[in-house]
């Protein structure tokens, strides 16, 4: 029997250690959700406004399956099933997050991590809402309110704290925020208000993909002050940035990126979810996001991981073994990173197979 670490040890302490000592933000990109939720791309040549139109439809219509109680019912429709491990993969990503906020030093950095997304869906919420029964964090997607929550941006400027029954001592309460920089299923604009609600909208509030996400999000005040709070945050000392998921098609999300990398105490750390070389061009995923980024000289604290970068030398060896496997990071590599990077990889030897 063979066991050897999954990870490259020196890379995945170093990501877990900024993680706890440095103002976490993370952005997440539809390549997350990309096994239960369709991509532009996969609609084809169709006029732009039918494809934004049987884009939006078919979010909308899974994002409603993924509310059903006992969903786990009907796992035999393959469609069902993509979205339970889709949900599952979020979930235990929160639960790596609140791992990290309980132990980072409130003394040092707020307790505070900051989600940024692009996505419509709702697999963030929904994680949130089933670890909150037996977790102790604050969830904050910018709405208040009781029986109407309405959405403001200002809402995401506050810390919350526990204090001992008799006042004897403070305890800053990890808080996720999460900011959706092109609005959501569950957003509904009614007089001249932002509703968020508990249910899918059949015509919800959000940003086409159109080409033109840029004009229409700094046009909207709603977008535009959630693209401001993610600029904010990254021009912030002592910060890191993970980016999972995201190709960087939003050209004006790379632009702030790109504007962020020069602030040199920020740090990012952008995960290429496979790097194999496309034979069209000759490039692969490492080349083609640094493209869309136009970054030509990576800057010192710009690390762009490849799954060749973070695992280790015997996984990747193991791997390739597998004809059907490919190198690649999903949304469970960071999870696992930042919960155990120590994790270790135990399989049996062929001749004990014999």
């Amino acid at each position: 029997m063979s066991i050897f670490d999954k990870y490259n040890i020196d890379m995945a302490h170093e990501i877990r250690r900024c993680a706890l000592e440095k103002q976490l933000n993370i952005l997440i990109g539809s390549g997350c959700s990309a096994e239960a939720l369709p991509l532009m791309s996969q609609y084809g040549d169709d006029d732009i406004n039918d494809r934004n139109e049987k884009l939006v439809k078919e979010i909308i219509r899974r994002s409603k399956i993924s509310m059903l109680k006992n969903i786990t019912k009907y796992r035999k429709f393959e469609i069902i099933d993509k979205i339970i491990k889709t949900q599952d993969a979020y979930k235990k990503f929160i639960y790596s997050i609140i791992g990290i906020l309980n132990l980072s030093n409130s003394r040092q950095v707020p307790r505070t991590v900051n989600i940024f997304t692009t996505n419509y869906d709702l697999f963030i919420e929904n994680a949130v809402n089933d670890l909150q029964s037996h977790s102790r964090f604050i969830f904050n997607d910018g709405a208040s309110g009781y029986f109407e929550r309405i959405l403001n941006s200002s809402n995401y400027n506050q810390v919350v704290a526990y204090k001992g029954i008799n006042d004897n001592y403070i305890s800053e309460i990890p808080s996720i925020n999460l900011i959706k920089s092109h609005g959501s299923v569950n957003w509904e604009y009614k007089d001249d208000k932002v509703i968020v609600s508990n249910m899918v909208y059949d015509k919800p509030m959000v940003v086409l993909p159109t080409g033109y996400e840029e004009q229409e999000t700094f046009i909207n005040n709603y977008f535009h002050d959630m693209l401001r709070k993610f600029q904010i945050e990254l021009d912030k000392p002592q910060s890191i940035l993970i980016i999972i998921g995201f190709s960087f098609q939003d050209k004006h999300i790379a632009k702030m990126v790109k504007r962020a990398l020069q602030n040199r105490e920020l740090i990012v750390y952008l995960f290429v979810y496979k790097n194999n070389r496309d034979e069209r061009d000759g490039k692969n995923g490492r080349d083609r996001i640094l493209e869309n980024l136009q970054v030509k000289d990576i800057p010192a604290n710009l690390k762009v991981i490849v799954g060749n970068d973070i695992y280790s030398e015997e996984y990747i060896e193991y791997i390739s073994l597998t004809p059907e496997s490919d190198i690649k990071l999903t949304l469970d590599n960071l999870s696992e990173i930042l919960s155990n990077p120590e994790i270790q990889v135990q399989i049996e030897d062929e001749e004990e197979n014999n």
